[in-house]
């Protein structure tokens, strides 16, 4: 039985949904209820009929314990519980029970004919009401007026809120790896995690996002996720990136591979600006991202002079660049090193835009 990262990867690669439809129904409120004091010694006790319960709601709650949207897959409709009718006595019907949905840290709430966010679950226990129970009828005791001392009548409960939604799932993760495929993002994803991706020589490998958890330290562990390959088009539908480019959006920073092998299909610059090139078409936001440049199997490079030509052109255009060998291990120290300082910087950089936009009370400072 695998365990830790090793069943992560396994439960992704055979299990992975991200995008579902469901309908959601709220409770409905219960009825106000027509009801008169028959007291023994209170003939004429006038109305005492109870308000109806509220309607639950439909509450979607961020929870670590999922990682995909697969249970969705065989339940698409739910309904939270309706409100009780009022009683006799002036007595309140109980408000119906909420229903609380569990979801994957990550997932976006989209209504369908719009394509509006409703809401975007990124923290666990994060919550939102998706449909809200209907209100509780009032009873004949609240329309008692002087000239109507006896209502025969109640109001009935409200109607709870029905829609149909989209969830998304938009992994979080610290690191991205993108590339074409057969870059070697499989390959490298397994050397820095334990995740145990499908690795073959042939395109479109992976065909699911990976995630694998890499240990610097007792007290530092970052994810990874591996992208499936994008090709040219992936923006508008071709291939498999299409479906997975939205992950790229949470991911703090990305590795770029490039295949820099004798055997390489595509010149490692073009490949590289093809890559990036459908991610902006996607969301020019992804570019914004610190990207290195990781050179692959240069242990299957015959002239190293290629190397420092292609290093000198990267470093050029400001990106750090990595050359490595995932099969023997070349780099691997030197790429965990600069992934593990750029993303302390970017942790930095939040922290300062994040005080910088507190209120004067909230950084410490007070108004006179």
């Amino acid at each position: 039985m695998p365990s830790g990262s090793d069943a992560m990867g396994l439960y992704f690669s055979l299990m992975f949904i991200d995008r579902v439809k469901i309908h959601v129904k709220a409770g409905d409120g219960g009825d106000g209820a027509v009801a008169f004091l028959r007291e023994k010694y209170r003939p004429f006790g006038g109305p005492a009929g109870g308000d109806g319960g509220k309607g639950g709601d439909v509450v979607l709650l961020a929870t670590s314990r999922k990682h995909t949207l697969y249970d969705f897959k065989f339940k698409a409709h739910f309904k939270a519980g309706r409100g009780e009718h009022g009683r006799g006595k002036n007595q309140h019907g109980k408000d119906g029970e909420d229903l609380i949905i569990e979801v994957p840290v990550g997932t976006v709430v989209v209504e369908p004919e719009t394509g509006q966010t409703l809401c975007d679950l990124k923290e666990k226990d994060q919550k939102c009401v998706v449909a809200r129970g209907g209100k509780g009828g009032r009873g004949n005791a609240h329309f008692a007026t002087p000239t109507n001392q006896a209502p025969k009548y109640a109001e009935k409960g409200q109607k709870g809120e029905e829609r149909w939604l989209i969830l998304e799932l938009k992994l979080i993760a610290d690191v991205g790896l993108v590339g074409l495929p057969n870059a070697g993002k499989s390959t490298l994803l397994s050397r820095l995690t334990r995740a145990r991706p499908k690795i073959a020589d042939y395109p479109f490998t992976t065909l699911t996002p990976v995630l694998g958890v890499m240990e610097v330290d007792e007290e530092t562990h970052l994810v990874l996720a591996d992208i499936p390959g994008l090709i040219e088009g992936a923006s508008q539908g071709k291939g498999l990136g299409h479906d997975f480019l939205r992950h790229v959006e949470r991911t703090k920073m990305l590795l770029h591979l490039v295949d820099v092998s004798d055997s390489k299909t595509e010149d490692p610059t073009k490949a590289f600006e093809m890559v990036n090139r459908e991610m902006e078409a996607y969301s020019p936001e992804l570019l914004k991202k610190p990207q290195i440049v990781v050179a692959t199997k240069i242990d299957k490079l015959s002239d190293r002079s290629y190397l420092e030509k292609i290093r000198m052109e990267f470093q050029e255009r400001g990106f750090n660049f990595v050359a490595i060998s995932a099969l023997t291990g070349d780099g691997l120290d030197r790429l965990k090193y600069l992934i593990v300082q750029i993303l302390r910087e970017e942790d930095e950089k939040q922290k300062k835009i994040q005080s910088f936009h507190k209120p004067p009370e909230a950084a410490g400072i007070r108004n006179h």
